[in-house]
């Protein structure tokens, strides 16, 4: 398994005492159930093969690993494992949803009321000396969140997962390269930003992130986002679910229940969702999806 590999690579059985007791806050326990990949598990295997399950909560874990190897800092660590933590089911299919399909942050917003409910978590934070405001805006650590083709903790954790889980185009070996090669330099923009040692293994990011990004643009990928969203949005206004569902029910739930309406309409596109031919996705006109472009830093400089 890739994904167990990955932890290894992070120290993930060695990590630092203080974050053990964070990770079994509800607001992230939650988010084992929400699916890295948007839903696409549950859709067509003629569209999708993923290699192996990957939750938001491998995400947020991985991220704030790699922020804690870097910097060892705990404000940073903690921003980077709760950056996620108001990602609903679906996960960018909502931003979908909301139209939201360049940035993909519409439900970024409810970051702060997720975290302010949690109380086991302001529990921790204040025996650590911490306090929500320390950890909420989460993007002013340039090293867990940074705007493209800059390389934050996000955007190289994503470019990891992605190509282990979806993609197929990482090693094992690239995975650990990519790990030890990791280095923080300080930009053109006088920040802290995450760069690498060496040009061959920046480039092996870039190479991977570019062919997430003709995935993520593909037409395919597009349509059953789209679908899903769709899908969703009707059973909203149909009343079947409501918004708030979208956080109570893990994944799984919320999918069997859209699955079961008596709705006929939905039921026919839940249906296509589950069983569509990729030789049956209609051309259609590609919204303006975010681009994953990178230009890493390499011993402080850009590569191009």
């Amino acid at each position: 398994m890739y994904l167990e590999h990955y932890l290894k690579e992070l120290n993930y059985y060695n990590m630092p005492e203080f974050l053990f007791k964070y990770l079994n806050s509800s607001s992230l326990v939650r988010l084992k159930k929400v699916g890295y990949f948007c839903g696409m598990d549950y859709a067509s295997s003629d569209i999708y093969n993923f290699s192996e399950y990957i939750s938001r909560f491998d995400h947020s874990l991985t991220v704030a690993l790699i922020v804690y190897n870097l910097t060892h800092d705990k404000k940073a660590t903690l921003a980077g494992l709760f950056h996620d933590i108001a990602t609903p089911c679906f996960s960018h299919v909502i931003d979908y949803m909301n139209k939201d399909y360049e940035k993909q942050e519409s439900t970024e917003e409810y970051t702060e009321f997720i975290l302010r409910s949690d109380s086991y978590l302001k529990e921790c934070l204040k025996k650590d000396g911490l306090c929500i405001e320390d950890i909420v805006d989460f993007k002013k650590y340039t090293i867990v969140d940074n705007d493209r083709p800059k390389v934050c903790a996000d955007r190289i954790d994503g470019v990891v997962l992605t190509g282990i889980g979806w993609t197929k185009n990482i090693t094992k070996k690239d995975i650990s390269d990519i790990i030890h090669d990791m280095d923080i330099f300080i930009n053109e923009d006088k920040e802290e930003e995450i760069g690498f040692k060496s040009i061959e293994i920046a480039k092996k990011v870039v190479d991977v992130s570019n062919t997430i990004d003709v995935y993520c643009h593909s037409r395919e990928d597009n349509y059953m986002m789209e679908l899903l969203a769709n899908i969703t949005r009707m059973s909203i206004d149909k009343k079947i679910i409501t918004y708030d569902d979208l956080y109570r029910y893990n994944e799984q739930e919320l999918f069997s229940l859209l699955s079961r309406t008596n709705y006929l309409d939905i039921h026919n596109l839940v249906d296509k969702f589950k069983n569509i031919k990729s030789e049956d996705i209609p051309k259609l006109d590609m919204p303006k999806v975010k681009r994953r472009d990178l230009n890493p830093l390499v011993k402080g400089k850009r590569i191009k």
